[in-house]
């Protein structure tokens, strides 16, 4: 068995820790926080400041290929989250009658909770796990490393306080950890980054049901968009809900969306945000911008080979996808999942690293590559203010359609829950003469615009005290 040492205590850096102590490793975790989360949700959610973790306020999307990983492999994790007050809601629950079960239908539940319910079960069952040790306070300064044939071996860490070695470092730090930077200092090759700007800036605002009120409505659907701006529904555990509005990072109505009357005002605006705001929801926290977001695909091999053995990295760390598919906690878990069931297999070899790049690559690129596709389209629209091209109209014509037929929602969910990637999903005969059928149905068929028009978003951002019109799209 081999001893796991963990750069960084989020979300993927506990998950790691505590599977590789399960599946008979030990496990060390250096987390710069001074403490972990705990069970009093709310204070830690909203008064907890975390600079190392600009995301954690922001809304998470845990889909089914994450709950089916903590159901799994972590089923106590899992209860520990509906105890706390996480929610489930399967996909197909859209429909007022849900369709005929099929197998496969399990895998598209989304688990609906903040950041923070996760960090508390996942931080939780790892106090209590033997073999697993946590360093709060200590933020890993560099690395241990001794050159051996064509790549550095990495053997250890430090911290201010110390020297500490095992058979496996695990780079959890997500991207602002610094652990690329502490590479050329042990004597390594750099990492090999591919970034990709999205041109996409979130203002979210979280609000509380009133009490009785455990759920919202099913409809209008979560996410709906223009061509500029978008807005997206966010429910999460303990009746609350965060409301996100995105624009290009170009948009000169940017600013004013802070302001939480500003925010209100716009977001209201759109079906989702209307219908979930017009429910009687307390505020419980300003609006939370964020922005200057990119895809970044890094990886620890280049053309010559591993730059390092006996080290990987996780989560963000390899592959930081922006929220809008809400792709990171899954792809997170699968890494976690895969150092804990191969850290015995020789973890400090090139055999090992060369092993898990190609893993990385075949299991994880992939869906770095489809949140590239998507983010470019929404930022090229936002910039151009112009979705009705043809691939636009077909994939809009898609995504309507499953409004309406099960099937193709079926299809829908499979691609969004990380069960299947797009380029097979869609591709399902039946799936396209189905949507075949849907836009034939409906000469001359535009994309669908839901919520106000430039004239009307600019006069909400600039004017919020007079409200939406009741003629905005929808």
């Amino acid at each position: 068995m081999a001893h796991v040492l963990v750069i960084g205590g989020g979300v993927g850096g506990l998950a790691t820790a505590l599977l590789a102590a399960r599946y008979g490793h030990t496990a060390e975790v250096f987390e710069r926080d001074t403490r972990a989360p705990g069970a009093a949700l709310d204070r830690d959610f909203f008064g907890w400041h975390r600079p190392g973790v600009p995301q954690a306020a922001q809304p998470h999307a845990l889909l089914g290929a994450a709950r089916t990983v903590l159901r799994q492999e972590l089923p106590d994790v899992h209860a520990e989250m509906l105890r706390l007050g996480a929610r489930e809601r399967h996909e197909l629950d859209w429909f007022d009658v849900r369709p005929p079960a099929r197998p496969g239908d399990e895998d598209l539940v989304m688990l609906q909770a903040r950041r923070i319910v996760l960090e508390s079960a996942l931080a939780s069952a790892l106090r209590a796990e033997p073999g697993a040790v946590m360093h709060h306070g200590e933020t890993v300064t560099g690395l241990l490393a001794e050159p051996t044939g064509s790549a550095v071996r990495v053997r250890g860490v430090t911290t201010r306080a110390g020297a500490y070695t095992g058979d496996l470092v695990v780079d959890a730090g997500g991207r602002r950890g610094g652990v690329e930077r502490l590479l050329p200092a042990a004597g390594c090759r750099p990492p090999v980054v591919e970034r990709h700007r999205t041109g996409l800036a979130y203002f979210c605002r979280w609000y509380r049901l009133p009490e009785g009120m455990e759920e919202g409505p099913r409809r209008p659907w979560a996410v709906t968009g223009g061509t500029f701006a978008g807005c997206a529904v966010f429910p999460a555990d303990n009746r609350v809900f965060a409301v996100t509005l995105f624009v290009h990072t170009g948009d000169t109505t940017r600013s004013a969306l802070r302001d939480p009357a500003v925010f209100e005002a716009a977001a209201r605006a759109f079906p989702p945000g209307a219908a979930w705001l017009g429910l009687g929801a307390e505020p419980l926290s300003g609006v939370l911008a964020t922005a200057s977001l990119d895809n970044r695909w890094s990886a620890l091999v280049d053309e010559r080979g591993p730059v390092a053995t006996g080290l990987v990295a996780i989560g963000d760390a390899i592959a930081h996808t922006n929220p809008t598919l809400g792709q990171g906690t899954s792809l997170a878990l699968w890494a976690a999942c895969r150092v804990a069931r191969t850290a015995h297999q020789d973890a400090g070899s090139v055999r090992f690293a060369a092993a898990y790049h190609a893993w990385a690559v075949r299991t994880l690129k992939p869906w770095f590559d489809f949140q590239v596709v998507a983010d470019a389209a929404i930022g090229e629209r936002f910039a151009t203010r112009a979705g009705r091209t043809d691939p636009a109209r077909v994939v809009a014509a898609l995504f309507e359609c499953a409004l309406e037929d099960p099937e193709v929602m079926r299809a829908r969910a499979r691609v969004r829950h990380l069960v299947e990637p797009p380029e097979r999903a869609y591709a399902d005969p039946q799936v396209r003469a189905r949507v075949e059928r849907w836009l034939a149905a409906r000469p001359g068929y535009a994309p669908h615009v839901a919520g106000p028009d430039r004239e009307e978003w600019e006069r909400l951002v600039y004017d919020p005290a007079v409200g939406p019109r009741t003629s905005a799209r929808s």
